[in-house]
C-alpha cells in the first residue's frame, strides 16, 4: 500500500467521531525526533507495542512539518523481497512508465529519482521487513547523491531485526520506543482525548484503565466507542460503572 499521508480523519482507530489527537510526552518527543531526523536527511526508528500511538504521532507530526517536505508513505502486510520494495519504491514515486526487469536498470532508476530533491519515506508496519529488505533501504540511503530521510515505524520485531543488522542500526540517527501510558498520563490526557471522558468521574477512567485499556490509546478508541454507544442507548449522560460494565463484556 502505498502513497501520501493518510487523511487525517483516518487517524483515530474506528474514525471515532469526537476524538482528538492530544499531547502526550511521545508526541512533542516524535515532533523534535522527526524534524531533527528530517533536517540531517537520516534515519529514524519509531517502535513500540501495538495500538501505543506510533502511527498516529508520526502522521500527526509530519503534516505539522513544513509542507514544502515531500513525504511518501509505504505499507507492507507481508514479508516483502527486495523486488517487491523496489516496485513499492516505484509506485510511491509516481515514476513514470513500467518498472525494469533487470535488479540493477531498476536500482539505478531509483537511486536517480531520490537524487532529484529531498525526500521523506516512512515505512510503516515496517516489523515485516527482513534484514534483507531493511538493507535495500540502507543500499539506497547510503548512495552519496540520494536526498534522502527514512523513517522506519513498527512493532518491536522492527526494532530487533535492525538491532541485528550492525551496518543498519549504526546508521540510525535517532531511536523512539512508544509505550502504555502511565496511570498519571491517563489521567491527563484521556478526558481531552474525547468528550465524553471530559466531565467524567476520575475514579471511572482510572477503573475504565486498570480493568480495559491498560495504558493503550487504540484500546481507549475501542472502548469509547462502546461506552459511546452505551449512553446513546440507555439515554444517560455521564459514564458510570454500570455502562462500563456493558462495554467491557463487548471486549
Amino acid at each position: 500500500m502505498t502513497g501520501l499521508l493518510p487523511p487525517q480523519d483516518s487517524d483515530q482507530y474506528l474514525r471515532l467521531p469526537g476524538a482528538q489527537v492530544v499531547t502526550t510526552r511521545a508526541l512533542l518527543a516524535a515532533r523534535d525526533n522527526l524534524a531533527d531526523t528530517i533536517n540531517a536527511r537520516a534515519m529514524m526508528c519509531v517502535h513500540g507495542g501495538a495500538g501505543f500511538g506510533k502511527t498516529l504521532a508520526v502522521n500527526t507530526c509530519l503534516r505539522d512539518l513544513d509542507p514544502a517536505e515531500d513525504v511518501r508513505r509505504i505499507t507492507f502486510r507481508v514479508r516483502p523481497t527486495p523486488r517487491a520494495v523496489r516496485h513499492e519504491l516505484f509506485a510511491v514515486l509516481d515514476l513514470p512508465g513500467t518498472p525494469p526487469r533487470g535488479p540493477s536498470e531498476f536500482d539505478a532508476l531509483l537511486r536517480e529519482a531520490l537524487a532529484l530533491q529531498p525526500r521523506t519515506l516512512v515505512v510503516d508496519e515496517a516489523q515485516w521487513l527482513s534484514g534483507e529488505a531493511f538493507e535495500y533501504f540502507r543500499y539506497l540511503w547510503d548512495d552519496p547523491y540520494t536526498q534522502l530521510a527514512i523513517v522506519f515505524v513498527g512493532g518491536e520485531g522492527c526494532h530487533q531485526v535492525l538491532r541485528r543488522e550492525p551496518m543498519l542500526s549504526s546508521r540510525v540517527f535517532i531511536w523512539q520506543h512508544f509505550t502504555r501510558l502511565t496511570t498519571e498520563e491517563v489521567g491527563a490526557v484521556i478526558p481531552l482525548f474525547h468528550p465524553l471522558w471530559a466531565d467524567a468521574d476520575p475514579e471511572e477512567i482510572a477503573f475504565a484503565d486498570q480493568h480495559a485499556a491498560h495504558g493503550n490509546f487504540r484500546a481507549w478508541a475501542q472502548l469509547t466507542a462502546h461506552v459511546r454507544l452505551g449512553l446513546e442507548r440507555t439515554g444517560r449522560e455521564r459514564v458510570d460503572r454500570e455502562v462500563l460494565g456493558w462495554a467491557f463484556s463487548r471486549l
